[in-house]
């Protein structure tokens, strides 16, 4: 199993082109997402978004010396101006999903952070816009609209194309610096804010994680979804998805939540087994410790109670013989033989031995 880890918190960072090819011009998106109205000098449009919500904060950041650009019409306008091609990239977005876990304040000081380090690693301008949870979507779903030039920005004005994103050689490594930092720079600000959670850039099969991640909604089938779920909610129904994306994630998320609840079983289990088997071993330990305690009492018992019906063991002893004669040499002149011994023995112990007819 894999070792535990910290809890995860929800990681978020998409890169995004604004190009002509697709009929959408910098000034607007700008307006768009901070929330203000501004006019497309180019075209003579006017984009006026004033009137909506969910705006939190906008600012800017440029490079030193180039304070011209903190006039947002100003710096998009010459954003617009200084592409010539009809499907030129004229902005680039940098979408970020923030942790609810934080405050505002904590949240604003995280993008500038970013925004910051995206201006001194390219050069450009940074317009950056911090929204709230849409009214029909998750509530923590705080994020935010980071807008830069395609072009290094200075204090005359718009400068050299900023090629890294654009190359094919270099803009996955680009893009995956660019994560990689934004982890970073979350997970450091939750250690701050003193947050357990942690995020992490890879995906999940990066990670080694068995996790289906969720497809994308899109602006049409979210619409759908909404307004299907208002419509099962006043008819006193469970809501549920209605579009083919829209069941597709409800699907990996209902097996995610079997595979949560058979690994927290596996868990479970495995702390159970460990119990079984640490009180098995303490159960060992106390039985060896009464029987060592018991033979100890044994032989302690066997030295003390003698005469109380226990038999005593003695040492052998050297038991000397009844009236034992003294050691006589075998080899003493004048004797003849065994025999004569024998005899020389008898007498000593005051018995005269037999005559048997033998010359002495």
């Amino acid at each position: 199993m894999e070792k535990a880890r910290p809890a995860m918190a929800i990681y978020h960072l998409a890169v995004k082109s604004v190009s002509r090819s697709t009929g959408r011009s910098a000034v607007a998106a700008v307006a768009y997402r901070a929330g203000v109205c501004l006019e497309n000098e180019r075209d003579g449009l006017v984009h006026d978004y004033t009137r909506r919500g969910g705006v939190e904060d906008a600012f800017i950041v440029a490079p030193e010396g180039a304070e011209w650009a903190q006039d947002r019409s100003a710096l998009w306008n010459a954003a617009e101006v200084a592409e010539k091609r009809k499907d030129a990239k004229v902005a680039r977005e940098y979408e970020l999903g923030l942790p609810a876990e934080l405050d505002a304040g904590q949240r604003r000081d995280l993008v500038r952070a970013f925004a910051e380090d995206i201006r001194d690693r390219y050069g450009v301008a940074v317009d950056a816009a911090i929204h709230a949870p849409h009214d029909y979507g998750d509530d923590r779903n705080h994020h935010a609209h980071v807008m830069t030039t395609t072009r290094e920005v200075g204090p005359e004005g718009l400068g050299v194309k900023t090629r890294q994103l654009d190359v094919r050689t270099t803009a996955s490594v680009e893009v995956e610096a660019i994560r990689e930092r934004w982890a970073g720079m979350v997970n450091g600000a939750l250690e701050r804010a003193q947050v357990a959670e942690r995020v992490d850039h890879r995906s999940y099969e990066r990670q080694g994680l068995d996790i289906e991640p969720t497809v994308k909604m899109g602006h049409a089938s979210a619409a759908i979804e909404r307004r299907a779920e208002r419509e099962q909610i006043a008819a006193g129904e469970e809501p549920h998805a209605v579009t083919p994306r829209g069941q597709m994630n409800e699907a990996i998320m209902e097996k995610r939540g079997l595979g949560l609840y058979i690994e927290r079983g596996r868990e479970w289990l495995q702390e159970m087994g460990q119990r079984v088997r640490d009180r098995a071993e303490l159960a060992a330990q106390g039985m060896s410790s009464f029987v060592q305690g018991a033979a100890r009492a044994m032989r302690s018992g066997l030295q003390t109670s003698a005469g109380d019906g226990f038999e005593t063991v003695l040492e052998p002893q050297q038991v000397p013989q009844r009236d034992q004669a003294p050691a006589i040499e075998l080899d003493q002149p004048g004797r003849g033989g065994r025999y004569q011994q024998q005899q020389e023995l008898e007498r000593q112990r005051g018995h005269e031995p037999p005559d048997i007819g033998f010359n002495r």
